[in-house]
């Protein structure tokens, strides 16, 4: 077979030939397809010896675009309004404005600097369907509603006044529903290939990034566009529509339209030093620093563990926040029970933990509950606050479609003293190992809790 050989996208000098043997990380032959199902991809096994001649061709390379920056200089670069728009980008519906028309040269201008997106093999295999016809525009939106309308309404109806986190999404996804044959352009990205089921994302890789800046783009520029894949349910009902061929395939739709108003904000999200672990997964710091490789306690270190249950947050509130939930499931924490003049758990209230670890014996700890909002959170503390505390932990909980939600437990150690401290203090030199040693103690225990609260809490006991 032939591969068109390149560099940096641009087709090698005619008679220059290429010579490469694909071989695997192991050393053994096997099959494997290339792009797993994109453009171009054909069956080659590993350990084959591919011969790319002189002459061979290759995809015609374009001037350079016009209407796309030729060069970037990042020591000019204005960060705010690039992370302005990174940041407020997201599914817009109520406020598509469905009178104002949508000039075809400024949907263009957002293609071309979507197109500067990486692509498998750095082949063009990207299409995009502009959608203006108003009968095609209602055939689409009448296949989207078909597919989605009535289930967003019950969840519209079912939600309203209720104060539920998904009332307002719920409200926004019927009123698209509704409203999509109005939108001035529906945008459906594409890509030559048809995925292999392999379970490897190559085709995908090819066009998703691009999509998504095609929407930054359009934000940039005050349009505003919603992601939504659920029209691929009637994937060849929208090929029958549109005239898509096979070998392509459609992976999103994207309505367009000119937001009403011009600012935007971010949304609460997790920060960072909460869902970023470093150098192995749950291992979390809330300030880690660059200045040494070596580890220490005033950087925060921490762990974090998490599982979906089948089962309702009610249900696993019930469980979490009762203090000897994890009495059963962890090596090293024994029982507790409510301090003097309490008896149950709320903010502030105070409770004395029982614990044992083979390096020290048992020993007793006063903890408070410093984090409490039935259903969704409860955290406690060693000693009396957050700011003082040895360790910080807690319980959280993420309501998920379908009666189901993520349990996440986590644990901040320090910044105030505990017997971890005194075996830093003891063997300064150590401190690296000894909090590696104890952030594993810690994800070990947690993971055997949470575990337990997920058998819990679906068995119904």
């Amino acid at each position: 077979m032939a591969i068109a050989a390149k560099t940096n996208g641009i087709p090698l000098a005619p008679n220059v030939g290429l010579r490469m043997t694909l071989t695997s990380r192991s050393g053994h032959g096997s099959a494997n397809r290339l792009g797993n199902g994109s453009a171009g991809g054909g069956l080659i096994t590993l350990g084959e010896t591919i011969e790319c001649g002189g002459n061979t061709g290759g995809m015609p390379t374009p001037e350079l675009n016009p209407h796309v920056p030729a060069r970037y200089d990042t020591a000019a670069v204005d960060l705010a309004s690039v992370d302005g728009v990174l940041s407020t980008t997201r599914s817009v519906r109520l406020r598509l404005d469905l009178e104002r028309e949508v000039p075809h040269d400024v949907v263009l201008d957002c293609i071309d600097v979507a197109e500067q997106g990486p692509g498998g093999g750095n082949q063009a295999s990207r299409r995009w369907l502009l959608i203006r016809d108003p009968a095609q525009r209602q055939a689409i939106g009448d296949m989207y509603n078909s597919i989605v309308g009535a289930f967003m309404k019950r969840g519209r109806d079912a939600t309203a006044g209720t104060g539920h986190p998904m009332e307002q999404v719920m409200k926004s996804a019927f009123h698209l529903a509704e409203h999509l044959a109005e939108v001035p352009v529906i945008v459906i990205p594409c890509v030559w290939g048809v995925h292999d089921d392999s379970g490897k994302p190559g085709l995908f890789d090819s066009v998703l990034q691009s999509a998504w800046s095609f929407c930054l783009a359009a934000r940039a520029r005050g349009l505003a566009t919603a992601w939504t894949t659920a029209i691929l349910n009637k994937e060849d009902e929208l090929r029958d529509v549109l005239g898509i061929p096979e070998g392509v395939t459609p992976v999103a739709l994207l309505p367009l339209a000119y937001a009403k108003g011009t600012e935007f904000g971010s949304v609460p999200r997790r920060r960072a030093n909460e869902i970023a672990y470093v150098d192995g997964w749950g291992l979390t710091w809330e300030a880690r620093g660059d200045e040494s490789a070596a580890r220490s306690l005033g950087e925060g270190p921490g762990a974090t563990v998490e599982v979906d249950i089948d089962a309702p947050a009610e249900r696993v509130w019930e469980i979490v926040s009762d203090i000897n939930a994890g009495a059963d499931f962890s090596e090293e924490f024994l029982r507790a029970e409510w301090a003097p003049g309490y008896d149950g758990p709320a903010a502030g209230a105070k409770f004395i933990g029982h614990n044992q670890h083979p390096a020290i014996g048992e020993w007793n700890i006063d903890l408070t509950v410093t984090e409490y909002e039935p259903n969704v959170l409860f955290g406690w503390a060693t000693g009396e606050t957050e700011e003082v505390a040895g360790a910080r932990w807690r319980y959280e909980i993420d309501v998920l479609h379908g009666q189901r939600c993520r349990l996440r437990h986590t644990v901040r150690i320090g910044p105030g003293e505990s017997g971890l401290t005194m075996a830093i203090t003891a063997m300064p030199d150590k401190e690296p190992r000894i909090l590696s040693r104890r952030q594993d103690e810690h994800l070990a225990n947690m993971t055997r809790c949470v575990e337990g609260i997920k058998a819990l809490a679906e068995g119904g006991a």
